[in-house]
């Protein structure tokens, strides 16, 4: 058995010296190694997860409500929002996707034509137009309008924060629209696209004014042309928040949101998480301060203009500046009221969202899932991929996922019923709150105590006038005005129609009643037992503590008379 030998030296040292041995290109490529993981998982890249699917991409997942018939009419006939999304192989990173759109983006030429809107305010706004005969031709210098006989609807496009008519990605998405026969429009905020500020009013998420404006002076000027509506990031906040503002009035046919950031707050807590966020966060300011500066004389005149010198971050710049000129005392109240989350439930135009959920800038955290699907009106695509406004397709990334489903969706929003409807603007939310009373028909109390619904027949020129005037406020839905008018209505009759009603009217105008009063029965039995079962647990320990009592002293009268007796 041979003996072992030990070493006198120290095992660190042996360490070292075998250390000494390996070849340096060996330590080269483990560093190397060490840093491409890094990298993978700081700039998020997905090459290996697309290549275990074979480079089929990850399917658009679709949320929207279960009786929804804009999905039913519209949505549903769109291949691309129900295929799936594969992102350019060479772009598998949302940063690095983002980063690919604003420094290069491989924008189509966009020959736009400029019409100057003025404001009632004095602001100036540049709308930029581009239309199919402006892809094909060069521009000219002055623009009023597209021509009167173009059949073609118009496309509005709010950009998002700090971009313009000239961003790479509104490039694609006008050329687009417009080599399909669109007129798209692109509303550039006050202070972009190389127009001066002409008054003391800013652009900010959540200011809604300017599209209202340019949205009432296009239907003005076009009242018989559809409008659509496409915003992004910023500016698709800005179109939620003014879609839940009007309403049913609004002249819009047709939405699309891309990359909304949803919620602000959230959004804001977001971006300063990661060390990879807060270079978005440094450049987006970068580029509010780069406004700022277009713009010094009037923003030196009405805010902090050392503060937004010195600003490092989005909420720096808006504590120093956009807060000080929306009057609000500090940011997140501004961050609150700006944010489009609230206004969903009251969106009654067809809108489709697009949001993807490794968007580096608007987190997921912020889509607001329920509201969404709780709208009849709105249908949510989400993405596993795509970055913030990028969604690169394709070996060469010469095209955009998002531009392509809006196309599509647009061009089967406009060939549906849902836009064609002559009573689509007289739609009404429905409220959680309203009763079934609400909904009955008006009543009327009378003289002999008897309560009888309204008759619609006519009874004379009067009778008429106050049948239309009753159907107007049913419409309304005020009950108030309408119990008052039937009772004009019966003072009326009564004047003019002295013999009673026949018997057979009457039992015919009791039957909606008696079918309401057993709705109610039967929709309040429920609440019968439940409060019954509370009055019997309310008074049992009052019962249980007389019960004893009183059968005491019925046992002592009994016992008392039968003494006697005995």
């Amino acid at each position: 058995m041979d003996c072992i030998e030990f070493s006198s030296e120290s095992p660190y040292e042996l360490l070292l010296k075998a250390a000494f041995l390996i070849p340096t290109s060996h330590y080269f490529l483990g560093v190397l190694f060490l840093l491409c993981v890094f990298l993978y998982h700081f700039v998020e890249i997905h090459f290996f997860q697309d290549l275990f699917t074979a480079f089929r991409g990850q399917p658009v997942s679709l949320t929207f409500n279960h009786s929804s018939e804009l999905y039913q009419e519209v949505v549903s006939k769109c291949k691309i929002l129900h295929g799936r999304y594969l992102s350019t192989p060479w772009l598998c990173s949302p940063h690095i996707q983002t980063a690919f759109l604003q420094f290069f983006g491989r924008a189509p030429v966009c020959n736009y034509r400029r019409q100057i809107f003025r404001t009632s305010d004095g602001g100036t706004i540049a709308l930029d137009w581009l239309t199919n005969a402006d892809v094909k031709k060069p521009a000219v210098e002055r623009f009023d309008g597209f021509h009167s006989d173009d059949k073609g609807p118009i496309m509005v496009v709010i950009p998002g924060l700090t971009s313009d008519s000239d961003s790479a990605y509104i490039k694609h998405l006008a050329f687009k629209m417009a080599k399909s026969g669109w007129n798209v429009v692109v509303s550039n905020h006050r202070g972009l696209g190389g127009v001066s500020i002409t008054s003391d009013c800013f652009y900010n998420a959540g200011w809604t004014e300017d599209a209202r404006k340019v949205i009432d002076h296009l239907h003005t000027q076009y009242p018989q042309t559809p409008l659509f509506v496409v915003g992004t990031s910023i500016g698709a906040n800005v179109l939620v928040k003014y879609l839940g503002e009007e309403g049913v009035n609004t002249a819009i046919v047709g939405a699309a949101a891309i990359c909304s950031p949803w919620d602000l707050l959230i959004g804001d807590r977001f971006i300063k998480r990661r060390l990879v966020q807060r270079f978005y966060d440094r450049a987006l300011s970068i580029g509010l301060k780069d406004y700022a500066k277009l713009h010094q004389t009037t923003w030196s005149r009405l805010a902090d203009w050392e503060g937004i010198a010195k600003s490092r971050s989005i909420r720096d710049f808006d504590h120093h500046a956009t807060r000080i000129l929306a009057n609000l005392e500090t940011v997140d109240t501004y961050y609150r009221k700006a944010s489009c989350t609230s206004y969903i439930g009251n969106v009654m135009v067809p809108l489709l969202c697009i949001s993807s959920l490794d968007d580096p800038v608007c987190t997921r955290e912020a889509i607001p899932w329920d509201e969404c699907r709780a709208n009849k009106n709105i249908v949510l695509a989400t993405t596993h991929h795509g970055g913030h406004l990028a969604y690169f397709e394709g070996i060469t990334a010469k095209s955009l996922w998002w531009v392509r489903a809006v196309e599509e969706y647009f061009r089967a929003l406009k060939s549906s019923s849902l836009i064609h409807r002559e009573n689509m603007q007289n739609t009404t939310v429905d409220s959680p709150l309203e009763s079934s009373i609400d909904q009955a028909p008006y009543v009327n109390v009378r003289e002999d105590g008897m309560i009888t619904a309204f008759s619609n027949e006519p009874s004379g020129d009067a009778g008429s006038q106050q049948n239309e005037q009753l159907a107007e406020d049913d419409n309304a839905g005020d009950c108030v005005r309408g119990v008052n008018a039937t009772v004009q209505q019966e003072e009326t009759n009564a004047t003019t129609q002295l013999d009673p009603a026949p018997k057979a009217d009457f039992d015919a105008m009791m039957v909606p009643v008696k079918r309401c009063l057993n709705q109610l029965s039967r929709r309040s039995k429920i609440s019968m037992w439940v409060l019954a079962y509370a009055a019997i647990i309310t008074t049992l320990p009052i019962l249980g503590s007389a019960l004893p009592l009183f059968f005491k002293k019925k046992l002592r009268n009994i016992f008392s008379l039968s003494s006697p007796k005995r």
